[in-house]
């Protein structure tokens, strides 16, 4: 595919033309290469400011935005943004001070950009790597915060479309067969497609535990789903766990997991997808007998009733919140654990007569729910642990976790010993920044 030159505009759109809709596209003697769709206006402005080119250091395929046409839009729109050239001083200080043009070409800034990042200062520089590739714009912020970039490296005699920085932008279509089934690929199958980018986490081999983290929308779930499926792929006698937090997401990962191995059969079958829940339910019940979870309402109620027999001065509410986010989750059975077990994130200090008194109230509920039979759902995932470290037992071989930040103590603990001895046994995908359900704690 030819580099450099403006991007032709082509009307390739037949049977969408009503709607005013267009495709750009660059085309060659043998390639064509579909750029961007919009309608009539917004698609020609968008292809006026664009040109391909192969980055002169990394050797990747860029669409490079034209620097002089986004300064001239800047200031039709009043945009209070100022991108200045090399023979303009800038008024602040640059946010990228000994730098140098290498280092920005490098990274995959394209040489048109490369002024225009070294003389920006901090707020400029926020503006100007959204004008750049998604890798250099990365890169750049990265050089800001003293951080050393993860810069890709192409092979050497490959085309700048096999570029991994590349790959992030574009798919290459060989041969006809494969662009027909791209053409009437069904929307549920492109919901698990795996963006060339994440190709490199769900293949890699880790030298323990790994953690894969994210916003919302940046496909880790789509990466724990072809991380199951390779684990199970590359271990044929393996059984693959792969787990949540609830049953309802669980529910949904199943689906998405049928529309990835559409062809079923052993790979599939190999797979187990089930909430940790519903896991810890079926172990718990076949170990110990009849698994019964006691009710958050009826622990408060032994709380309150302990409080009041003892004639303590504590508040329910307080001593609640104490066994909801420190006591119960930790699985706190002496003073002695009390006294130095970690209570991050909860405000109120507490002396070592305080935990005395607090401990007090709760040996006494922990004694009524074992006398009883009932269990907090920590309380289960710690029994089952313990008794899985005892036999030795190790029910996966692998395990895969979606929406990580959501669990606990217990469940990271519990997650240790059922799976298999490998550095592959552990894989976690989530979001640090939509904790919802549990007190933070260090990994």
């Amino acid at each position: 595919m030819a580099s450099g030159g403006q991007l032709q505009r082509s009307e390739l759109l037949v049977r969408q033309r009503e709607s005013g809709l267009r495709i750009i596209v660059h085309k060659t003697a043998a390639d064509i290469l579909i750029c961007h769709v919009n309608h009539h206006d917004k698609a020609y402005a968008w292809a006026e400011k664009r040109r391909l080119e192969t980055h002169p250091r990394t050797g990747a395929i860029q669409l490079v935005e034209v620097r002089e046409r986004v300064e001239e839009i800047g200031v039709h729109r009043q945009l209070e943004i100022h991108l200045p050239t090399a023979q303009q001083a800038p008024t602040r200080k640059p946010a990228l001070v000994g730098r140098s043009e290498e280092e920005l070409l490098r990274c995959g800034v394209p040489q048109d950009w490369v002024q225009a990042v070294l003389n920006a200062d901090e707020q400029e520089l926020l503006e100007v790597v959204f004008h750049l590739p998604q890798e250099a714009g990365e890169a750049v912020l990265d050089l800001a915060l003293d951080i050393t970039p993860q810069v890709a490296v192409g092979s050497a005699g490959k085309s700048g479309f096999d570029h991994p920085d590349a790959q992030r932008r574009f798919k290459l279509f060989t041969d006809e067969k494969e662009l027909a089934i791209a053409l009437v690929y069904p929307w549920e199958q492109w919901t698990v497609f795996l963006h060339p980018s994440q190709k490199r986490y769900v293949e890699q081999d880790y030298n323990g535990p790994a953690r894969v983290t994210g916003s919302a929308g940046t496909g880790k779930t789509v990466v724990a789903l072809h991380r199951a499926v390779r684990l199970a792929r590359v271990n044929p006698n393996a059984q693959v766990l792969l787990t949540t937090f609830s049953p309802a997401l669980a529910d949904l990962l199943k689906t998405k997991l049928d529309r990835l191995v559409t062809e079923g059969g052993d790979i599939a079958r190999r797979i187990i997808v089930r909430s940790l829940t519903d896991v810890i339910s079926d172990l718990y019940s076949r170990l110990f007998g009849q698994f019964v979870v006691a009710d958050d309402d009826f622990i408060r109620s032994k709380i309150a009733e302990a409080i009041k027999k003892s004639g303590s001065t504590l508040s329910p509410a307080f001593v609640w919140s104490e066994w909801r986010l420190v006591i119960d989750p930790w699985q706190v059975n002496s003073l002695d654990a009390y006294q130095t077990v970690p209570r991050t994130g909860r405000k109120s200090r507490l002396g070592a007569l305080q935990r005395e008194r607090v401990w007090d109230i709760c040996r006494i509920v922990k004694d009524q729910l074992n006398a009883m039979g009932q269990v907090t759902w920590s309380a289960a995932f710690t029994r089952v642990l313990e008794a899985l470290k005892e036999s030795g037992e190790r029910p996966y071989g692998f395990v895969v976790v979606d929406e990580a930040q959501d669990l606990g103590v217990a469940e990271l603990r519990f997650l240790a010993v059922i799976g298999d001895t490998s550095p592959q046994a552990l894989f976690f995908a989530g979001d640090g920044g939509q904790r919802i359900f549990q007190q933070p704690f260090s990994w």
